[in-house]
């Protein structure tokens, strides 16, 4: 009996020394940043950055049927129907055809719709047609850059952010 309980605690002995011995496991790996931001999100996000703002901002006429396409458009879009908000964009883009704000306004629901390329390449003509400072100028930039972070595009979306930086003119201080 005795013999049995030292072979036991010499087995017992050797399974701790060889357990003391074994590597732990590893540490869960930290997330790499915050999670990404949502097609939703990055629309919010978006239409925030056109709402901030200290400049004076000079907006041109709309036609009436212009006007009458984008109340329809901003019906379709708060009821949750952004191809149908699309479709009375682009009615009014065929007015309209260069109008950075309705290319802008686009290119948003694009996103919303999951068709980021197509988003990027609408803001881009809204960004070469409209102004270059501004509430349009800063949601152009701004969704520019949200698009490329989404694709992990460090390098691109730390340009468009500095581009976006560029669309607010601090006004003159006055004494």
């Amino acid at each position: 009996m005795r013999a049995v309980a030292i072979r036991g605690a010499t087995i017992l002995g050797g399974v701790l020394l060889l357990a003391s011995c074994a590597t732990p496991p590893p540490a869960p790996l930290a997330p790499a940043g915050p999670p990404p931001l949502t097609d939703a999100q990055i629309v919010e996000t978006t239409r925030a950055a056109g709402r901030d703002g200290v400049e004076l901002v000079v907006t041109p006429l709309v036609d009436p049927h212009v006007e009458d396409l984008r109340d329809r458009a901003e019906a379709h879009q708060a009821a949750g129907k952004p191809k149908k908000a699309d479709a009375d964009l682009l009615k009014a883009l065929a007015i309209t055809p260069d109008d950075p704000d309705l290319l802008q306004w686009r290119a948003e629901l694009a996103v919303l719709r999951g068709a980021r390329g197509e988003a990027e390449a609408l803001a881009k003509r809204s960004i070469a047609l409209g102004p270059k400072s501004g509430p349009l100028c800063r949601r152009n930039w701004t969704l520019v850059k949200l698009l490329r972070e989404s694709r992990g595009e460090a390098e691109n979306a730390t340009s468009a952010a500095a581009m976006l930086e560029r669309c607010t003119i601090a006004p003159p201080v006055r004494m």
